[in-house]
């Protein structure tokens, strides 16, 4: 039930501490898993006192347990070692401390941690963590490298020297941390979205040496793999040897066997690199000086031909050709007039004798009434209807006359028409 209270009528502490042990009492057993940090064992006392700490987060607790308790793992249980514990809940109302009772104390083997290893390998694996396609590609040339390592360690000094030798230039943005224990899974983590954040960071470096499993443990915490994934710089991983696969090993977008090999990975080699310049300039003067001999030797041959020789001479070959199609084309273009002329003085025969004016120098002539119409019969005029003959010479006036027989004059020359 909840304590009401005001400022009236407030709670002692000594009440408050009771009420808090008397909820705490209330909770039962369970099971604990983490790694002893301190081991108190006062001699002569019958009770030890053991912390127990998260190795992903900075939270501890105290655990006590009898001596005899302790005892049963004394001989494979120390500081630093991961440990069960079955404990239950206890409030020490003097000192308003909780802790943990332990009754029983089991450590947790090699074979078991590997067993959990492997189970969240699987589950960090269902959730992509460790796709290819999420591997992000090394810069050729880095213009600083961050590196995760250990204080004055040898994983250091071996990143720092190859890299050195192989790029003299190369710059570092060095942290150190710890790389086993209890404290190693969250600085490395702090260091390594540090560096992810600095803006002028090329890629990331996490290194340590070789070690036992349970020292390796660090780099296979759940923490720290997602810490990796999600950074935007890339990683590469130099944990151990090359036996040694913690889990970042797989997250990192580049796994390198030792920090050696991760020098190595990250920056190329002046050397080699200066000895790929000179193959790439010999290759290409080499490619230059062949075309331009093969030019020089097409030119020469291309000189060397008699029309480049003696260029007048195609020419000269070429006006004979032209003064024969000249005459050619004259020749036919004459026939080709002598022939229409000739066509066109037929034609003009055949028009002159077909001409209605030839006919009239014959001695005929055409009547034609006032309105132009020619006259094609007799029964076409009328009596005394006036005419116009039109002869070869020029033409007159006529007049008809009733009946073919009695012709009449309409004016000198006139002439009737025939019947």
């Amino acid at each position: 039930m909840a304590v009401h209270t005001s400022p009236d009528t407030p709670l002692p502490v000594g009440q408050v501490s009771r009420l808090i042990g008397g909820w705490i009492d209330r909770l039962g057993a369970i099971w604990v898993e983490g790694q002893i940090t301190q081991l108190s064992r006062r001699p002569g006392a019958g009770v030890v006192f053991l912390t127990l700490r998260d190795p992903s987060h900075d939270i501890s607790l105290t655990v006590t347990c009898y001596r005899a308790v302790f005892d049963r793992v004394a001989d494979v249980v120390s500081e630093g070692a991961r440990v069960v514990v079955h404990a239950k809940p206890e409030w020490y109302a003097p000192r308003g401390q909780l802790s943990l009772r332990a009754a029983e104390i089991r450590p947790v083997g090699v074979g078991e941690l590997l067993a959990r290893l492997e189970q969240l390998k699987k589950s960090l694996a269902a959730e992509g963590l460790f796709a290819p396609e999420r591997k992000r590609p090394l810069p050729f040339l880095p213009q600083l490298i961050g590196l995760v390592c250990g204080r004055a360690s040898a994983a250091e000094r071996d990143v720092l020297e190859n890299a050195r030798h192989r790029w003299p230039a190369v710059r570092f943005e060095v942290r150190n941390v710890p790389v086993q224990g209890v404290h190693a899974v969250p600085a490395v983590v702090e260091a390594v979205r540090e560096l992810d954040a600095h803006a002028d960071v090329d890629v990331i470096v996490v290194a340590r040496g070789g070690g036992s499993v349970e020292d390796l443990l660090p780099f296979s915490d759940e923490e720290l793999v997602r810490a990796v994934a999600a950074c935007r710089t890339p990683v590469v991983s130099a944990i151990g040897h090359e036996p040694d696969t913690p889990l970042l090993d797989l997250v990192a977008d580049l796994r390198a066997s030792t920090p050696t090999d991760a020098a190595k990975r990250v920056v190329p080699d002046v050397g080699e690199e200066l000895a790929r310049v000179r193959q790439l300039r010999e290759r290409a003067l080499r490619c230059v000086t062949a075309h331009l001999d093969r030019e020089e030797r097409g030119l020469a041959a291309a000189r060397a031909r008699p029309c480049m020789e003696r260029p007048q001479r195609m020419v000269e070959e070429r006006a004979e050709q032209v003064d024969a199609l000249t005459a050619r084309a004259r020749r036919t273009l004459g026939h080709l007039l002598d022939r229409a002329e000739s066509e066109l003085a037929h034609t003009r025969a055949r028009v002159v004798a077909l001409s209605p004016a030839a006919t009239l120098r014959r001695g005929y002539a055409v009547l034609q009434r006032a309105d132009g119409h020619v006259v094609r019969s007799p029964e076409e005029v009328a009596p005394q209807e006036r005419l116009r003959a039109r002869v070869a010479e020029g033409e007159f006036a006529v007049e008809a006359v009733a009946g073919a027989d009695a012709p009449s004059a309409a004016g000198p020359g006139a002439v009737a028409p025939p019947a």
